[in-house]
C-alpha cells in the first residue's frame, strides 16, 4: 500500500504523492461549516483544473477509520465486475439475518440496497465475490490498509480490520472517477447509477454516506465526486458522529464546503 504523507507549511501543505496533486492548500475557513453543524471532522476535495488538493483539518485527514458504508462503492464494483451480481436490478436474498434496521430484513436489488444502505444485502454480495477476489480488488484499488481478515462471515468494513483515511478515500475516488482502475467498461456506469445524489445545472454528485456507529469510535463519512463538464472533483468528509441526529449533518456540511470552494453551485447544506 502506498502511504500518504503531509509536510505542513504556513497556509499550505506539500503532499508526497505526485499522483494525487502538485499542490495542497489548507482551508481553515471551512471550519465555519463544521461549527454550523456542530461537527468535529475534516474535509478535502481535489480540483483537477488547478491540480490542487484543498484540505480542512489535515491531521484528521491522514487518520485511518473504518470505511463503514462507504465501502459499498468498492463492494458494488466488485460484485458487478466479477458477475457475482448480474446487474443493478438483480434481486438479492438478504440471508435471513437479524439487522439493525427492520427494513434491511428483506430481499432487494442493488439500487434499493444502496439507497437504504442495506448492510445485509452487501454482506451477501461480499460472500458471492469471496475473500480471495475481494483481497485482489482491494490491492488493485489501493484501498486503505487492504486488511480484511480471512472470515467472509465477518463484516470487516464495519468491525475491522479494514481502515481508510479521508486522503486515501479521495485518491481511490480520483482513480475510479477518472477510469484509472481496470474494470469492465460497464461496471463504472452501473455504480454511477447506484450512487447518483444530485444532478443540477450540468453538474452531478455521485456519493455514499457511511457511519460506523455500533462499536468503538463512531465516525461518519460522505465521500464521492462532483462531475462538471467532464472533469471529476473527488471529495471526502469525515466527522465524529455520536448520534443519529448528528449523522444528518454530514451531507449539509460537505455541500457547504464544496460551494465555498466554487465546485458545487447546487443546493447548500
Amino acid at each position: 500500500m502506498r502511504a500518504l504523507f503531509l509536510f505542513l507549511f504556513v497556509g499550505s501543505i506539500c503532499l508526497i504523492h505526485p499522483a494525487m496533486a502538485q499542490k495542497v492548500v489548507v482551508e481553515p475557513r471551512l471550519n465555519v461549516f463544521f461549527e454550523k453543524q456542530g461537527l468535529e471532522g475534516c474535509f478535502l476535495v481535489l480540483n483537477p483544473v488547478t491540480d490542487t488538493l484543498h484540505v480542512y483539518n489535515p491531521e484528521r485527514a491522514k487518520q485511518g477509520f473504518l470505511p463503514a458504508s462507504t465501502f459499498k462503492i468498492p463492494m458494488a464494483l466488485m460484485g458487478l465486475d466479477t458477475g457475482a451480481v448480474k446487474d443493478v436490478e438483480e434481486v438479492i436474498p438478504y440471508g435471513g439475518t437479524k439487522e439493525w434496521l427492520k427494513d434491511w430484513e428483506r430481499d432487494m436489488n442493488l439500487k434499493e440496497a444502496m439507497k437504504l444502505s442495506n448492510v445485509a444485502i452487501f454482506h451477501q454480495v461480499a460472500k458471492r465475490v469471496g475473500m480471495v477476489r475481494i483481497k485482489s480488488y482491494l490491492s488493485s484499488f489501493d484501498y486503505g490498509n487492504q486488511q480484511t481478515g480471512d472470515d467472509i462471515g465477518r463484516r470487516f468494513w464495519l468491525e475491522g480490520p479494514l481502515e481508510i483515511s479521508a486522503l486515501q478515500q479521495v485518491e481511490f475516488l480520483r482513480r475510479l472517477s477518472d477510469r484509472k482502475i481496470p474494470l469492465k467498461k460497464e461496471t463504472l456506469p452501473a455504480v454511477r447509477e447506484l450512487t447518483i445524489y444530485d444532478n443540477i445545472l450540468g453538474a452531478a454528485i455521485y456519493a455514499k454516506t457511511g457511519w460506523s456507529g455500533s462499536t468503538g469510535q463512531q465516525v461518519g463519512w460522505w465521500v464521492g465526486w462532483v462531475e462538471v463538464e467532464g472533469l471529476n472533483y473527488p471529495f471526502a468528509l469525515n466527522a465524529k458522529i455520536p448520534t443519529l441526529e448528528d449523522a444528518k449533518k454530514r451531507i449539509p456540511a460537505a455541500l457547504d464546503c464544496l460551494k465555498a470552494l466554487g465546485i458545487w453551485s447546487g443546493k447548500e447544506g
